[in-house]
């Protein structure tokens, strides 16, 4: 690893960790960045995932207060979280490198999708327009959702805020708690599932993960002073072109 590709790497994870904490999508920074530098995209998965964990983990400190109010919740979907986002990891860890590249478009369009249409999403959470889910769907729905976390990972907090308002969750400081603790839960087992096979790039990895740690800090502190809107549309069109540069590279040519 060039000084060059560090400062680049350690750059994109600044800026994934800052957008993280502002607005969610860090991955589809971290993840093309690592590939423009040559990581197999398995590898690159792996390494953004681990990269990112460490300032997921640590925002779970600004929801303390409300770990007692989700509680109950948290014995109803943290088992499922876990070894749904295992097994979604497993998965990949057992995914050719020529699978994964082939499904890395769709991934990425499928994730800048779920932040383009969020706001629609958050009016499935919004508790006065709420369908009434059943428990067990919920739970069914978490089981795909970890899954997903757990083999990609971009945008599963948004639609675990969906299924929350859905099933009538109605305190959106609590929802937000419930949303970090899961999606905490499903990226340390991935990483735990990845660093036991072996597909961690760690020199990389570690770069990234002091590189995020500054931008989550950053990105706190200065959330109350940044348009939470141009975060977002900065993301989808960063997304739309990743996903358009994918598909060309893997199909058009």
């Amino acid at each position: 690893m060039t000084w060059v590709e560090g400062i680049a790497l350690a750059g994109a994870a600044m800026a994934a960790g800052a957008i993280n904490a502002i607005a969610g999508g860090g991955t589809l920074l971290t993840f093309p960045a690592l590939l423009g530098f040559g990581t197999s995209p398995v590898v690159a998965n792996a390494t953004s995932t681990l990269a990112l964990m460490f300032g997921t983990a640590g925002s779970l400190v600004g929801f303390r207060k409300h770990v007692s109010a989700i509680r109950p919740w948290l014995k109803i979907f943290g088992p499922v979280s876990l070894v749904a986002g295992a097994a979604g990891s497993w998965t990949l860890t057992h995914t050719s490198e020529r699978v994964f590249a082939r499904l890395v478009p769709f991934l990425i369009l499928f994730a800048t999708v779920l932040f383009l249409l969020q706001g629609a999403f958050r009016k499935l959470a919004d508790p006065e327009r709420r369908l009434a889910m059943p428990v067990w769907a919920a739970v069914v729905f978490q089981f795909l959702v970890a899954f997903y976390g757990g083999y990609f990972g971009a945008g599963i907090g948004i639609l675990m805020l969906a299924s929350f308002g859905m099933m009538g969750l109605s305190n959106l400081h609590e929802m937000n708690a419930l949303k970090t603790v899961l999606s905490a839960l499903v990226n340390v087992v991935a990483t735990i599932v990845f660093v036991f096979a072996g597909i961690v790039d760690w020199p990389r990895a570690g770069v990234m993960t002091a590189g995020a740690l500054v931008g989550y800090y950053v990105g706190s502190h200065g959330s109350q002073r940044i348009d939470v809107r141009h975060a977002r549309q900065l993301i989808v069109a960063i997304g739309i072109g990743l996903s358009a540069y994918a598909f060309w590279r893997e199909f058009g040519r």
